[in-house]
């Protein structure tokens, strides 16, 4: 039996950009440079489809970002503040938030400034990273015999030694991790 033919999609075109582009914003929110990537990724996969090895869409992506940016789809600053209390709510530290923000595309000075209004204290961030990963006194058993795991893996996770390993030795409060 024959492989049935697939059919070629069409050029990349401005039209076909701001469909795809409004259709990834339907479902995520993201930075403008993250949003630029994505586009791109996009368009550099419909162009192999269509063995088109030699055409830069570079300044059409450009103009189709700053479009969905003038339109008021992309705002970096809301998505830094969105991502930032979702990170530190689950218990990434500032280092991690940092960086995971950096790699979304997110420039340094909104980062910092996002960083600098947050209000959850690293103590806090890292008791909720140990009780999301049982470590230390949320450690069910064996918790003497890991504590140098326990204090290596949260400071993997960006924070200091002196609070990873006092959150470790520490006592599991539970009015304390409530709030």
């Amino acid at each position: 039996m024959a492989e049935p033919r697939r059919k070629t999609p069409g050029p990349v075109s401005r039209e076909w950009l701001m469909r795809a582009g409004a259709h990834y914003l339907e479902r995520y929110a993201t930075s403008s440079e993250n949003f630029r990537r994505v586009l791109e990724r996009k368009t550099k996969r419909r162009m192999m489809l269509r063995d088109e090895f030699d055409t830069d869409h570079s300044d059409l992506i450009a103009d189709v970002v700053s479009r969905f940016d003038e339109l008021g789809f992309l705002d970096d600053r809301s998505f830094a503040e969105a991502k930032v209390r979702s990170f530190r709510r689950k218990g990434l530290s500032i280092r991690m938030v940092e960086a995971k923000l950096s790699e979304k595309g997110v420039d340094r000075g909104t980062i910092d400034a996002v960083v600098a209004e947050d209000e959850t204290l690293e103590e806090t961030a890292a008791r909720s990273y140990a009780k999301r990963r049982r470590l230390g006194p949320w450690r069910l058993r064996d918790r003497a015999e890991r504590r140098d795991r326990d204090v290596a893996a949260m400071m993997r996770a960006g924070f200091a030694y002196p609070l990873a390993s006092s959150v470790v030795d520490g006592e599991a409060d539970d009015e304390r991790d409530e709030a």
